[in-house]
C-alpha cells in the first residue's frame, strides 16, 4: 500500500510541475510602485472594472490576464504651429503633465486602452491651443498674457479628458516663436515702453528732488527770520562781554583795552 501511494504522489508532484512550468508564468504578477493592475476574466465576465490591484505580488488563475498600467505622472513635449487673432503663425513649444486616475484604469482600458495619450491626450491639447491662442495677439503671447493663455489653455484641456478618466497635472508654454520681423518689432515696442517708464520715473524724482529742496529752502528762510528778531545789536554786546569776561580769566591774558565807543567791545592784549 505504501509503495502505491508514494507513485500517486510522485506524479501529482510531476504535474505539478509541469503545471507551473507551462502556467507560472501567466500565475505570477509582481505590481510594481507606481503602477495599478486590473483583472480581465475569461471565464468569469470579462473586464473587472472595480477590482483595483495596488503594489505587491499577485497570483491570478492562468486563464485571466492582469492589465498593469502605469499611473505615475508623465511628462511630454509637443512642437506645434498655430494662428493667433491677427492670422500670423506662430509657433509653440508646450511641456505636459498627465496621469490615468488611479481608480478608473479598468474604465479607461475598456474603452481606450494604453493609447490614450495619442488618442486623446495630445489631440485635445493640440485643439485648445489652437482655439485659446486664436483669440490672442502674436504680442501678448510673448509678453504681457503668456501666464494666462497657460492658464486658460490648461484648464479647458483638464475639463475635456476628465470623462477620459484622465488627469492633467500642468501645462507650460516653453517657447514661442513669432516671424523674426514681428519680434523685432514687439521687441522695438517693449523697449520704447520701457524707456518711457524709465523717463518717468526720472521726472517724478526730479519732482521730489525739487520738493525737497523747496521744502529746505523754506525751512532755511524761516530760520534766517526767527535769527534776524532775535538777535539785536544790544544781546551781541551782551555776549561780546561774556567772551570778553571768560578770556579775562585765562592765565595767558595780560591787558585787557576797553573800547572808546558805545558799540566797542574790550580788546585783550598780550598772551604767553
Amino acid at each position: 500500500m505504501e509503495n502505491q501511494g508514494l507513485p500517486k504522489v510522485l506524479v501529482m508532484g510531476i504535474v505539478g510541475l509541469i503545471f507551473l512550468v507551462l502556467f507560472g508564468s501567466s500565475m505570477f504578477y509582481t505590481v510594481e510602485p507606481g503602477e495599478k493592475g486590473i483583472i480581465f476574466r475569461k471565464f468569469g465576465g470579462g473586464l473587472d472594472k472595480e477590482t483595483i490591484y495596488g503594489q505587491g505580488f499577485h497570483v491570478i488563475a492562468p486563464w485571466n490576464t492582469l492589465h498593469v498600467y502605469d499611473v505615475k505622472i508623465h511628462e511630454t513635449f509637443e512642437k506645434m504651429e498655430v494662428l493667433s487673432q491677427n492670422g500670423l503663425s506662430i509657433q509653440i513649444d508646450l511641456s505636459f503633465r498627465y496621469n490615468p486616475v488611479h481608480e478608473k484604469i479598468g474604465y479607461l482600458h475598456d474603452e481606450i486602452g494604453r493609447n490614450y495619450l495619442e488618442r486623446i491626450i495630445k489631440p485635445e491639447i493640440r485643439s485648445v491651443t489652437r482655439e485659446v491662442i486664436g483669440n490672442y495677439l502674436p504680442e501678448e503671447l510673448y509678453s504681457t498674457k503668456r501666464e494666462a493663455i497657460e492658464d486658460e489653455i490648461e484648464e479647458l484641456t483638464r475639463n475635456k479628458i476628465a470623462s477620459k478618466y484622465l488627469t492633467l497635472d500642468a501645462i507650460l508654454i516653453r517657447d514661442v516663436t513669432l516671424p523674426q520681423t514681428l519680434r523685432a518689432a514687439i521687441e522695438q515696442k517693449l523697449k520704447q515702453e520701457q524707456e518711457a517708464l524709465e523717463y518717468e520715473f526720472k521726472i517724478d524724482k526730479a519732482k521730489k528732488e525739487a520738493e525737497r529742496k523747496e521744502i529746505e529752502a523754506k525751512g532755511i528762510a524761516k530760520f534766517q527770520r526767527i535769527v534776524n528778531q532775535t538777535i539785536t545789536p544790544q544781546l551781541l554786546k551782551w555776549k561780546g562781554v561774556e567772551a570778553t569776561q571768560e578770556i579775562s580769566k585765562s592765565p595767558n591774558s595780560k591787558v585787557i583795552v576797553i573800547g572808546n565807543g558805545d558799540g566797542d567791545l574790550p580788546i585783550i592784549l598780550g598772551g604767553q
